[in-house]
């Protein structure tokens, strides 16, 4: 079934002779200059190197965040200060020369700790619980195991290691 044909005078008579006006070619969006070409190398390998620098932190970095987890997963327990020596022994000994913090124990430790941040994380005493209570069984209070928990955390996360620029 089709439409039966329209009569030859149809419509309005003034636009008889009306042609549609071409609509011009869409604009193009690649650049056509060369120097558009060389922005957009240099900016994309800007972001390439942004990237790397940023994925290379992350990555150098990854101690802490395993030390962290480690500290907050800690249950405070008489002989957690081992613990929480060990881990900042442990974090020590990727962040800096193992020939530096290799032989360290007792109040060259502490002061090791301390001197690595730009505020001391550690109290005076926080400093004798962790050079002195491994060596003499010192047992932990939870209030006072608490602040050095995060006196602990502050330092591994507040630290300035060999990777950093």
């Amino acid at each position: 079934m089709s439409l039966p044909d329209l009569p030859d005078i149809f419509g309005n008579y003034a636009l008889g002779d009306f042609n549609e006006v071409a609509s011009p070619p869409a604009i193009d969006w690649l650049p056509q200059t060369p120097g558009w070409y060389v922005v957009g190398v240099l900016v994309l390998a800007w972001l390439g190197r942004l990237t790397w620098l940023k994925l290379r932190h992350w990555y150098r970095n990854r101690y802490r965040r395993e030390a962290a987890a480690r500290l907050q997963g800690l249950t405070l327990s008489p002989d957690s200060l081992g613990d929480m020596n060990q881990t900042l022994k442990l974090s020590a000994l990727v962040g800096f020369p193992r020939q530096e913090v290799a032989a360290l124990s007792g109040e060259h430790w502490t002061a090791f700790l301390n001197a690595q941040c730009e505020q001391p994380p550690f109290s005076v005493t926080q400093c004798q619980m962790l050079s002195q209570g491994v060596y003499q069984q010192q047992s932990l209070d939870p209030v006072s195991g608490e602040q050095l928990r995060q006196a602990c955390l502050a330092w591994v996360s507040q630290h300035k290691n060999r990777y950093d620029d």
